[in-house]
């Protein structure tokens, strides 16, 4: 298998594939391919085993399905395109290590890498219509891509040493670096800053990479162009309730 990554803004992932090499990936992921690479879709893929372990992989923000794609009778190649502006990386993952990825981070791997439900906080969806704060984990053996909005910045961690970060923007971390959900202190910070209330604290050791667009953020900044009473309202801003339900939505999706 060899694979090459072209573009900047909105790159693309091409995966050259030798007869009856696979690759798998979420539902709804191809951009083109050859014609011998068949695609199988199924709830096994990425570890899962059986419904229930589908079911967990959907809980973290993934598909219910996933889709394998084999070369057959011969090599064969796919690609997967960037479907917001960002930044696609590739990650070698061994046996005893995992990641904790966005939930919409994940964009395919060989075999032998699990998909998995890593994280769920779902503080204040209840009482302003937010659907909580989750992440994948990512296990097992082998490679995987993941693509994340806009620029990726990586920092190492020191063991102690800490970062606060709108949970929007986190992207990947090891499994080393301890996750925390902390709310923002005073009242005026929660509804009037526009930070949302919470903002997730990571600390060392190990390695984090954060990225700088958010789907939220891009929705956000294309409102005013795209017209209806919804996104007048959001940008008005002129009732707390509706406020304070858009910054939880922001923090947490």
């Amino acid at each position: 298998m060899q694979t090459r990554i072209e573009g900047e803004m909105l790159p693309v992932l091409y995966v050259s594939l030798d007869p009856w090499e696979s690759i798998v990936s979420e539902t709804g992921e191809l951009s083109w391919k050859s014609p011998n690479v068949t695609l199988q879709t199924t709830t096994a893929g990425a570890g899962s085993s059986g419904f229930l372990g589908a079911v967990k992989r959907s809980l973290a923000g993934g598909g219910l399905f996933m889709t394998q794609y084999k070369a057959e009778g011969g090599p064969g190649f796919i690609a997967f395109a960037a479907k917001i502006p960002g930044t696609i990386d590739e990650h070698r993952i061994e046996p005893g290590r995992s990641y904790m990825l966005h939930r919409h981070g994940f964009m395919c791997a060989t075999e032998g890498v699990t998909l998995g439900l890593g994280f769920q906080r779902s503080l204040g969806a209840g009482i302003f219509g937010g659907d909580g704060f989750r992440l994948q984990q990512v296990s097992g053996s082998g490679t995987f891509w993941t693509m994340l909005g806009g620029q990726v910045v990586s920092h190492l961690l020191a063991p102690g040493e800490a970062i606060d970060v709108h949970p929007g923007h986190v992207g990947m971390f090891e499994d080393s670096v301890s996750f925390d959900i902390t709310m923002l202190p005073g009242i005026r910070n929660k509804l009037f800053g526009g930070d949302g209330f919470f903002l997730a604290r990571l600390t060392g050791p190990g390695r984090i990479w954060l990225q700088t667009l958010t789907m939220p953020n891009l929705a956000h900044a294309l409102g005013p162009y795209l017209g209806g009473e919804t996104v007048a309202s959001t940008a008005e801003g002129s009732a707390l309730g509706v406020a304070a339900s858009s910054f939880i939505r922001r923090a947490f999706q």
